[in-house]
């Protein structure tokens, strides 16, 4: 699979060659520096990208178009969170948008307070913080129980403390689950948290089970 863009008359690959295979249950660090495709490539597998090469398809979970945001979600590098929106409002969208079952509210106020958010329900983006509004999105991410999660470098943002608070509530929410976890991390220490690791480099991904280093 493959995912290239016109640039200059030129079409240059952000993805040059990726296969790769994703189970339930997985733990997974996907590293490579800066440019290497890591974003990129969690798109596609989200299907917000589509391959301009070879193709992506999830047996387990169905057609592409009934992906988001039930059963993948995704945390951008960025909150990305709906300005006009409260706390509240913007975790409960993937629960409003799947036409979910059951007292939405306790979802979600279940779901804040996995991160600590209780307090925050009822304020909006523009008065948090970028470290709370990051865990505001972690929790929109898993609010309806998805079956796999993609993070572009979630605890980026963050400052040390806070990042590995907030990559402990999530292992911790998601221990015994059989969502498969991929998480794009600079961080050795966030890598050191998965069970596997895949490097991207210069648009290829490698799938690798040891450790690696110096990334």
């Amino acid at each position: 699979m493959g995912r290239c863009y016109p640039q200059s008359g030129v079409s240059v690959a952000a993805v040059a060659c990726a296969t790769f295979r994703l189970q339930a249950g997985d733990r997974v660090a996907l590293v490579g520096r800066s440019g290497s495709g890591k974003s990129t490539l969690l798109h596609l597998m989200a299907g917000l990208e589509v391959p301009t090469s070879g193709a992506i398809t999830w047996p387990a979970l169905g057609a592409a178009d009934t992906l988001l945001p039930e059963k993948i979600a995704l945390v951008f590098q960025s909150p990305s969170l709906l300005e006009p929106l409260t706390v509240n409002e913007n975790v409960a969208l993937p629960l409003l948008m799947a036409n979910a079952n059951g007292d939405i509210g306790r979802a979600v106020a279940n779901t804040l307070a996995i991160f600590g958010l209780e307090n925050l329900a009822l304020k909006l983006p523009e008065e948090l913080s970028g470290g709370q509004m990051q865990r505001v999105a972690m929790a929109r991410a898993i609010v309806g129980n998805p079956r796999v999660i993609l993070a572009d470098e979630p605890t980026g943002q963050l400052d040390q403390a806070t990042g590995r608070a907030v990559l402990d509530a999530l292992i911790a929410h998601l221990a015994g689950t059989q969502t498969a976890l991929v998480i794009a991390t600079h961080d050795l220490a966030v890598a050191e948290r998965m069970q596997r690791v895949w490097q991207m480099e210069q648009g290829i991904l490698i799938e690798a089970d040891k450790r690696l280093v110096g990334v």
